[in-house]
């Protein structure tokens, strides 16, 4: 099976190849994750561009607004669609009005750029766990995002951000977890887990791009979550008043798995600062509450 990976261009700078759609054509077109809605008309566009006028599912891994904010315009365009998200997640796809006052809180001026979702039809919504779709694997992998799903299928493991975020500079890749607040830990782990009991296969990342080596990817961010813990716990020892600045040097110095920050472009590093500061802000909260 041919996979393409659509790019969704943003309008800020440093967020480009940063947010994309997997496309898995055939008998049946599946498309895995929309994008946020300010941009949901490149996507449409794209998918035009390669000849696609039938989509018959969407794939939600979760429903941050950067991955399914884009679900009402979507799904408005191809009316033979449906989409599976996780069933405790449909009421919020419903009304989105919690979702985006929590977006506003978190992201601030980034959830304005990814844009207010619409409300999305109940009746095109299907629970994960009625999804029939053949050859298709439906993974619970909280973590992320609580009602957060990974999908096997055909030999690609999509996983959102179940295996944090990833990117590719040459030959090196980077990699950073994705642990805003609230962040709990052993379902992280537990998923990590669950997903290395599977075959080894490609990984398709929500952010952004593909590995060849399911296992080993997935061993990598484990093993960097253990290491945040462990860095980010020797910080807050110290009892600074604002431990996240310490927590960024700390990790840029000592994470091999951030070692290409550097040789990014001042947009991307800004881009990444915001994100690094979220997840350290994540680890924090999980640490403080474990005391």
């Amino acid at each position: 099976m041919t996979v393409n990976l659509i790019e969704i261009p943003q309008a800020v700078p440093g967020f480009n190849k940063f947010i994309g759609s997997w496309l898995c054509p055939g008998p049946k077109n599946i498309l895995v994750d929309v994008g946020p809605a300010a941009t949901a008309a490149r996507l449409i566009d794209a998918l035009e561009a390669q000849g696609i006028g039938h989509i018959d599912h969407i794939l939600i891994t979760h429903i941050h607004i950067d991955h399914a904010g884009a679900l009402a315009d979507l799904l408005a365009r191809f009316p033979m669609a449906n989409a599976i998200c996780h069933e405790k997640a449909m009421p919020l796809l419903a009304d989105p009005s919690k979702l985006w006052a929590g977006s506003l809180s978190v992201l601030r001026e980034t959830a304005q750029m990814y844009g207010e979702p619409k409300p999305v039809p109940e009746d095109r919504l299907i629970p994960h766990n009625c999804c029939s779709i053949p050859d298709l694997m439906v993974l619970e992998t909280p973590g992320h995002a609580a009602h957060h799903l990974s999908f096997s299928y055909e030999d690609r493991l999509f996983i959102g951000e179940a295996g944090g975020n990833f990117m590719a500079i040459g030959d090196e890749t980077y990699l950073r977890p994705a642990t805003p607040p609230r962040f709990f830990m052993e379902a992280y782990l537990g998923s990590l887990k669950r997903l290395l009991g599977l075959k080894n296969q490609t990984v398709c990342y929500g952010h952004f791009g593909e590995a060849p080596n399911s296992h080993e990817m997935l061993e990598r961010f484990r093993d960097q979550l253990l290491r945040w813990k462990e860095i980010v716990s020797a910080r807050l020892i110290k009892g600074e008043a604002n431990p996240v600045p310490g927590c960024m040097e700390a990790l840029l110095e000592n994470d091999p798995e951030l070692r290409l920050f550097d040789k990014m472009a001042s947009d991307i590093q800004d881009r990444e600062r915001f994100f690094l500061t979220n997840s350290i802000k994540g680890f924090i909260g999980f640490l403080r509450e474990k005391q």
